[in-house]
């Protein structure tokens, strides 16, 4: 079971969104990294057949991506966009034996799936709710109950944590997880913290070019070297050293700044130690490589 992307390009009247991508994806959760603008939303629709690429093939779970075999491909794969409308006065069962229907389930099946889903996304208590009622993270979880409604293969997740609080943010990691056995998620975000609780592979994108892809672990080891920290007295020397490091963050302390920073080459400010390097400074240090 796999996804191989090969040599994928998509145009844009004089915008190249994509330019000659190729990933490999293989069963449980692939991260995508990357800014906004730098390609992701553009490869999942093309990978949900939403967008055909202007060049390029897409083979997934063995068949090639076609016209011809657009609904087959389509069986396989369930998707949750950034921007998912509910409709407000159904409720969430409703919106789900509705949902569901459009799928082709009997009304069987949209029974036993809900039901199972309700439980595993702890939506059970919630079915009745209208969905204008519910919170920014319950309407994620109904999203992503119908992207599960058919049982698919592929599951692809476009931004699912953005603007959700911190435990939130972590229970729509946990359900990943657990929909992560037995098929492929590719887990589309800009938030690096995201990806370091779910994913062991990944794809870094920036101005629709792959600029990494491979484990979290030797993208960090990459890194190694390069990122340090030090204590910055004042303002001033804040600055200089803003000017010539990639800051990737500074507290305020009593004796100043504790500044945590980049450098390409071997850092010269003094008192620097090298710090342990997270995969926010690999990905934050890859950028810089690629600017």
């Amino acid at each position: 079971m796999s996804i191989t992307i090969e040599n994928v390009s998509k145009r844009f009247k004089e915008n190249m969104a994509l330019d000659n991508v190729s990933l490999e994806i293989g069963e449980g959760i692939y991260g995508l990294l990357g800014e906004n603008g730098a390609g992701k939303t553009t490869l999942m629709r093309i990978l949900t057949t939403l967008l055909d690429p202007t060049e390029g093939s897409v083979t997934i779970c063995g068949q090639k991506l076609c016209a011809g075999n657009r609904e087959e491909i389509k069986k396989l794969i369930g998707y949750l966009p950034q921007e998912l409308g509910l409709y407000p006065s159904l409720t969430v069962v409703e919106t789900l034996e509705y949902l569901g229907g459009l799928c082709g389930l009997t009304k069987e099946e949209r029974k036993e799936r809900i039901s199972m889903l309700l439980e595993q996304t702890n939506m059970y208590e919630h079915r009745n709710k209208k969905n204008r009622q519910l919170s920014g993270g319950m309407k994620r979880r109904v999203g992503l109950m119908q992207a599960m409604l058919t049982d698919p293969k592929v599951l692809i997740v476009d931004e699912p944590t953005t603007g959700l609080d911190p435990e939130e943010r972590i229970r729509i990691r946990n359900l990943l997880s657990d929909f992560s056995k037995g098929r492929m998620i590719i887990f589309s975000t800009h938030v690096v913290e995201d990806l370091t609780a779910t994913c062991f592979r990944l794809g870094v994108l920036k101005k629709g070019h792959v600029m990494y892809q491979g484990s979290l672990t030797d993208m960090m080891k990459a890194a190694e070297g390069h990122v340090f920290q030090t204590v910055v007295a004042d303002e001033r020397k804040m600055e200089i050293l803003r000017n010539k490091y990639r800051i990737v963050n500074s507290v305020p302390g009593e004796n100043g700044y504790k500044v945590r920073y980049i450098a390409m080459d071997t850092a010269d400010v003094a008192d620097s130690t090298s710090a342990e390097v997270s995969l926010e400074d690999a990905y934050i240090y890859l950028n810089s490589m690629n600017t």
